[in-house]
């Protein structure tokens, strides 16, 4: 194979690479072979097909890849299996390129005993949160977890790469991949070392062996370095000696500083004007510390850490405290208490803790309720159990990922609010909880306010001053049914228990910290990765620094903490002590114990009034007396306006208040909008009739309140609400059947507003309503509508509103209740709907037109529409069964995707919650159908069970294939241990080899399967090939029972004839359903006939028969894929009239045997019936016959019936057979009656078409003459002065006399202006007498058509007096001349 994985037929490619690395003295045997490889390839073989392929991890054979081991795909570049790696160092890696949708791969790296294995992560790159690396230190997933990897690693600063290093110290080291069925990434690629220095001293130290053979080699750092790796600075710039301080070399070789300096380096004063962040040592140095979704309060310089996840709990400390002013942690032993959790809150009140919800992961993952109560001088636990106050208000949630505060009221009371959270029977929780710490009384209060958004992960902090607390971020339930990371940031008064939304940040996050230093929120890390589709390579673990300016409403990112290594990660903890924040623990594909100190800037170290003001960002100072103060929230009297000194702010536009929904929420925030009589939130600066612009004007908000709750069950809990289950949302239960403003027009209210929209403002603006744009799809709904639109035209007030049609595809329109359009009551007008129009509106009123247009553009109108209210409570449907509920796979996954069932966790939970469910990479892997067996003992092949990545295979000693799967690892089979007094067996495991003794002859498998894998049913030859299977089975590897026989082969299985009742020869394999030879006969083993499609019969006795009717054709089509196993029909008919002959005819599409039988007994069709045979073909496409009445005696006969057998015929196929007895004379009565009846009918319809046709021709005759009339009266006309001799005497008929020559009396131009019609007087001749006959004038009206293009336009002008009142020539019209 080449370079470029090509395979070349030319020998001599090959003769000389063997040649040049052969001794001379085998030149003649390497020509031996080379001789005989040239004989059998060229006169043996066949020439090889040229190999197109690169062949990344395989060989290319007859022009496609042939994988290695533990490789898949068309270039075998995607890994798929498991590996074992024992050299001392080399690369692990996915593929060259994206790994590939559900991929599950294993690596083993096996060291020597007790040796440090080094795992360097090079490149790494999946899809946050649902693709993993776990990494176990030794060599099985039973052993300690060391690291989670998912997202995107890459280091935050350039040339300080902090590239994530792990250690393993058993001397294995497990690696797990696992993908799911969306996102690929590019996947990793890993370096590995054996007793190697830690990140190769980062470059400044140098490697140093041991002093014996046993010990591990280590670090010796060069001067200003220190740590294992030597990636720990310290003492720069000396410390700034003499002046600043001192570099103390005896103990952690750090900087001591003169008593005016401060800083890592002793460069800052104190106080300073700029900040900056220390990372201490841990001391003592315990990786028990490490944790993450824990809590922490300070009391008296002192942070106690309470809860938090942890890889491995066996050796976990519930209870930490750390001196704030030594940095010395110390464990607080318990003896009695909770069990251990993580995503619960932490308040604190005087000496005591109070600790609620959160989830039990050593459990079963439940979320718990308890409220439990540490005291910190007794070092206690004690158990609440609150007392619920008012049946309405009567429900504690369950919750995880919330926040909590003890808080002191006005009023003097003292109680601990519980914000938000996430349960697994409600959902995500919008509502405050309060526990009131003296009565011991829990309720579930009602806000004023803003209407907020809960969610889990979010932070928040509490100002005693001003009883303010601020919430910020989340993973929440979005609207139209998504789920994501805000950047909402909301103030709670706890005293009014009002909210309010503050300016968002830009920046969405969930598990990040909070704290409030010197007028500013700081927020630190989280994890910022929302939808994949939509995260533009948004990294799990964040170091981002943001601070929010409470007194200017403002936002700023500040810089990332300035230090040795990245700082990266979520679910850490965060507190204030003597103007500090001190950040710690948390998770960044490892879990942390580390603690980072940020000191801010210092109000007190400016000293003139102008720096003061301008201090920061991350620091607010105001100046007061002389002095430079820290802004305090509690100076800002509850207000939403900013504070004097802010800069002016933005005059906000219509765009930024259009998200807010609600009356009270688009009035209690900080952004400056109104509420307007449209019920729409708009800028406080726009125009509007009628507005309220604080929210305690607001109308109540049950609408508002409703659309808040994620899920059926919480929605159940309002009574205000009801579920709607097609949408999965809820909506509020109106009072009445259509609110102000709604007119009901048959099961809809609708509503018509003049507002200038797109269609999707429209839309939303209908949705605010709580309803939708209107689908006009009743008459009675399009009456009512045009009706109202002719009255506002009365009114001057002209509308062309949207309706809710849309463009499906390119020639289908549809209404938004995904009700086709009909054209029935609504019709386009000429023209439409045009090629670029997606959505229509109402142009036309009067004749119900229809226009198309984009959906960008605005139309004058809209019409919004929402179905009636329904107080009737007793109508709600009831809810589902909560995914958290469900106890095993198939119940799990039974309800389509809402639920997702994790094995390795033993959980089922909503799949809107998965990634919060599992923040730490818990599930290993997850499913929605098709459930693999819970534990290894239900996979029954070796294939399926090394999928798995905690089984491993003990093959029997017969070396056939057969074994069993079970728990295991590298080194042989496990089980559970069962701890003392516990009935239940724990989850730590221990080595049994026992279970699968080598001494007896059973094999382990645990990176590959045996090569033998024959089911028990075969022996093999040549290591791999089943020689022959045995015990009815076929297969490559015996795995499947021979044709005509059913059942589960594998893993020593047996196979069992199919019982079918002679009417099948095959089943289906594993159940055992015989696919059933003759049409109509059905069940399990072929034992019924389908008499609900007129089938008759015994099979168990005989065969089943279609019962035919006479006079009438059958056509049977067979020719669906379940059709696909038939192969014989039966049909049974029986003569009706004695006294006519019986007369067939069926014909088919392919070729069918026929066999024609006759009885008269009732048993006939079984085996006991006797039939007479008539007919036997074979291979015919058709047949005719007439049985005779008198030589069947049917007359005597009267239960006679024919029998008709088709078979052997191929699918697919289509028959046709009939039956019928009629005459041999025809009948001329009924003839002649037929035939005159027929003639008439047909004189009738030629009468009334001819009558329709002579209708018509008058109506075009009338219109015609009416046209005609019409054109004449158009025609123009004048007066005109005519002068007439008499007898050769001028005789004065008008006066004035028209002088100069005679005129026409019309000139009608023709289009084009190049002919013309003139309409001239003429007189008779009349005789010798020069009179007209009696009773005539002697003048007529010519006409005559001249060209008058060559005529100059002054030939045409009127010079005479008597014609100047003539009136303008109108323009010619179209057709009077030709």
């Amino acid at each position: 194979m080449d370079p470029g994985g090509k395979c070349e037929a030319k020998l001599f490619l090959f003769g000389p690479k063997l040649t040049a690395h052969s001794d001379p003295r085998g030149i003649n045997k390497y020509l031996v072979v080379y001789v005989l490889f040239y004989f059998v390839l060229y006169t043996h073989a066949s020439p090889a097909k040229p190999c197109d392929k690169n062949c990344l991890s395989g060989k290319c054979v007859n022009g496609s890849c042939v994988c290695d081991r533990g490789w898949v795909g068309d270039l075998c570049q995607h890994c798929q299996g498991r590996f074992k790696l024992t050299e001392p160092s080399g690369y692990l890696t996915d593929g060259p390129i994206n790994y590939k949708y559900k991929t599950k791969c294993t690596w083993l790296i096996e060291g020597y005993p007790n040796a440090v294995l080094r795992l360097r992560f090079n490149h790494f790159a999946t899809e946050c949160s649902w693709d993993h690396m776990y990494i176990y230190d030794g060599d099985s997933v039973y052993a300690p977890l060391v690291a989670v990897f998912s997202g995107v690693i890459v280091p935050e600063v350039r040339g300080n790469e902090t590239v994530p290093e792990v250690e393993a110290t058993s001397g294995y080291a497990l690696l797990h991949f696992f993908s799911d069925a969306a996102y690929n990434l590019t996947g990793f690629e890993i370096f590995y070392s054996i007793n190697s220095c830690p990140n190769n001293c980062s470059g400044h130290g140098k490697c140093t062996p041991g002093n014996s053979a046993a010990s591990r080699v280590y670090c010796e750092c060069d001067k200003y370095w220190k740590g294992e790796a030597c990636d720990i600075p310290y003492c720069r710039n000396n410390c700034g000696s003499p002046d600043h301080g001192y570099c103390d070399l005896t103990g952690e070789k750090l900087c001591v500083c003169n008593e005016s300096w401060q800083g890592p380096d002793c460069s800052l004063t104190v106080p300073s004007t700029e900040s900056f962040w220390v990372l201490p040592s841990v001391k003592p140095f315990g990786t028990s510390l490490a944790r993450a979704s824990h809590k922490a309060v300070v009391q008296e310089k002192v942070m106690w850490v309470v809860g938090g996840y942890t890889f491995n709990y066996s050796s976990f400390q519930m209870i930490l405290n750390y001196n704030l002013e030594s940095g010395i942690w110390n464990t607080v032993p318990i003896n009695s208490g909770p069990v251990p959790r993580y995503g619960h809150s932490l308040a604190a009140y005087q000496d005591d803790i109070y600790m609620f919800g959160g989830k039990l992961e050593a459990g079963w993952g439940n979320v718990t309720d308890e409220l439990w109560v540490f005291n910190g001088p007794s070092r206690t636990w004690q158990r609440r159990n609150p007392v619920v106050g008012s049946p309405g208000q009567a429900q504690i949630y369950a919750v995880e990922g919330h926040t909590a505060h003890c808080v002191l009221l006005d009023s003097g009371e003292t109680i601990m609010l519980v914000i938000f959270g996430y349960s697994p029977i409600y959902s995500y929780i919008s509502n405050v909880q309060e526990y009131n710490l003296k009565s011991n009384t829990w309720l579930v209060p009602e806000t004023k306010g803003a209407i907020p958004l809960g969610g889990y992960g979010h932070s928040s902090t509490y100002d005693a001053a001003s009883g303010s607390i601020y919430v910020h971020g989340g993973y929440k339930a979005l609207p139209a049914n998504k789920y994501g990371l805000v950047d909402d940031l909301y103030r709670y008064d706890a005293n009014t228990r009002t909210w309010f939304i503050l300016r968002e940040s830009s920046f969405p996050r969930y598990l990040h910290s909070a704290v409030l230093l010197s007028g500013t929120l700081l927020i630190f890390g989280g994890n910022t990765h929302n939808d994949t589709s939509l995260s533009n390579g948004a990294k799990c673990f964040s170091a981002d620094f943001l601070a929010y300016d409470i007194a200017c409403d403002e936002w700023r990112l500040l810089p990332k903490p300035d230090l040795h290594r990245d700082v990266n990660r979520f679910g850490h903890s965060a507190v204030v002590s003597n103007g500090s924040m001190y950040v710690f623990g948390g998770f960044s594909s490892v879990l942390l114990n580390d603690v980072l100190v940020y000191r801010p800037p210092s109000c007190q170290a400016f000293l003139a009034e102008q720096e003061c003001v301008k201090a920061g960002p991350g620091v607010r100072c105001v100046w007061s007396r002389g002095r430079c103060l820290p802004w305090e929230p509690s100076m800002a009297n509850a207000s939403l306006t900013r504070a004097s000194f802010c800069p002016p702010k933005a005059v906000t536009v219509d765009e930024w208040c259009y998200r807010f929904s609600d009356c009270a929420s688009c009035t209690a925030n900080t952004n400056g909008c109104q509420w307007c009589d449209d019920k729409k939130c708009i800028s406080a600066s726009s125009n509007c009739t009628s507005n309220v612009k604080n929210f305690t004007q607001c109308p109540v908000r049950n609408e508002q309140v409703c659309s808040k709750l994620a899920n059926c069950k919480s929605c159940s809990l309002n009574l205000n609400c009801q579920w709607d289950q097609n949408h999965s949302q809820c909506h509020a239960l109106p009072a009445q059947q259509c609110s102000e403003g709604w007119s009901q027009v048959g099961d809809a209210c609708l509503r018509i507003n003049s507002s200038r929209e797109s269609y999707d403002n429209a839309q939303h603006y209908c949705k605010n309503l709580n309803g939708n744009i209107a689908s006009l799809t009743t008459s009675k709904q399009v009456d009512f509508v045009l009706e109202e639109l002719k009255k506002l035209q009365l009114q001057d007030k002209r509308l062309s509103p949207w309706v809710g049609l849309r463009k499906i595809n390119v020639s289908y329109w549809g209404w938004e209740d995904m009700s086709p359009f009909t054209n029935s009551s609504l019709r386009w007008l000429p023209g439409e709907p045009s090629d670029s129009g997606f959505c229509a509106y109402l142009e036309k009123p009067q004749v119900s037109g229809l226009r198309a247009n984009p959906c960008t553009a605005t139309a004058h109108g809209l019409i919004c529409e929402k179905a009636t209210g329904n107080p009737n409570q007793s109508t709600r449907p009831s809810c589902k069964k909560p995914c958290s509920l469900h106890t095993n796979c198939a119940n799990c996954t039974s309800q389509a995707m809402e639920c997702m069932w994790c094995g390795s966790t033993q959980r089922c939970v909503d799949s809107t919650a998965y990634v919060i469910s599992f923040p730490y990479g818990q599930c290993l892997e997850w499913q929605t159908s098709d459930c693999v067996a819970q534990n290894c003992s239900g996979l029954r092949t070796c294939s399926q069970c090394l999928e798995q990545p905690e089984c491993g295979w003990c093959g029997d000693p017969s070396n056939t294939g057969k074994g069993l799967c079970m728990e295991g690892s590298y080194r042989g089979p496990m089980k559970r241990l069962a701890k003392q007094g516990q009935q239940s067996q724990s989850h730590d495991m221990s080595l049994e080899p026992g279970s699968c003794p080598k001494d007896k002859g059973f094999e382990w498998a645990f990176i590959h399967c045996p090569a033998c894998q024959c089911n028990g049913h075969s022996t093999c030859v040549n290591g791999s090939v089943c020689e022959q299977c045995h015990n009815l089975t076929t297969g490559p590897h015996c795995e499947t029972c021979m044709s005509g026989y059913h059942g589960d082969p594998t893993n020593g299985g047996k196979c069992q004839a199919c019982k079918c009742n002679g009417h099948a020869n095959v089943c289906q394999v594993l159940t055992g359903k015989c696919f059933c030879t003759t049409k109509g006969i059905k069940g399990d083993q072929c034992q019924l006939c389908d008499s609900e499609n007129r089938y008759l019969g015994n099979p168990l006795r005989g065969t089943c028969y279609y019962n035919l009717l006479i006079d009438y054709q059958f056509t049977f089509s067979l020719i669906q894929e379940d059709d696909n196993h038939y192969t014989a029909i039966n049909f049974m008919a029986s003569p009706e009239q004695a006294n006519k002959n019986l007369d067939m005819s069926i014909n088919a599409s392919n070729n069918f045997n026929l066999n024609i039988t006759w009885s008269v007994g009732s048993t006939a069709g079984t085996i006991s019936g006797e039939e007479v045979p008539i007919v036997s073909k074979t291979n015919i496409k058709e047949y005719r016959d007439s049985f005779s009445c008198e030589k069947f005696t049917f007359r005597s006969n009267p239960n006679i019936t024919f029998y008709v057998y088709v078979s052997n015929f191929s699918w697919p196929i289509k028959i046709q057979i009939a039956f019928s007895q009629h005459n041999s004379i025809m009948d001329l009565v009924q003839f002649f009656v037929t035939f005159f009846s027929c003639f008439l009918s047909l004189l009738l319809v030629a009468a009334v078409v001819w009558k329709i046709k002579q209708t018509c021709w008058a109506s075009r005759r009338r219109e015609q003459l009416m046209r005609e009339r019409q054109q004449m009266a158009s025609r123009p006309f004048a007066s005109v002065a005519v002068s007439l001799d008499a007898r050769g005497e001028l005789t004065e008929v008008l006066q004035p006399l028209a002088e100069g020559a005679p005129k026409p009396v019309a000139v009608e131009p023709c289009s084009g202006g190049k002919a013309a019609v003139l309409t001239l007087l003429m007189r008779l001749p009349s005789g010798p007498s020069g009179l007209p006959p009696p009773g005539q004038s002697g003048l007529i009206v010519a006409s005559a058509l001249t060209d008058i293009s060559q005529q100059k336009p002054s030939d045409f002008k009127d010079k005479s007096q008597a014609l100047k009142n003539r009136k303008a020539l109108p323009p010619a019209h179209q057709g009077t001349c030709v």
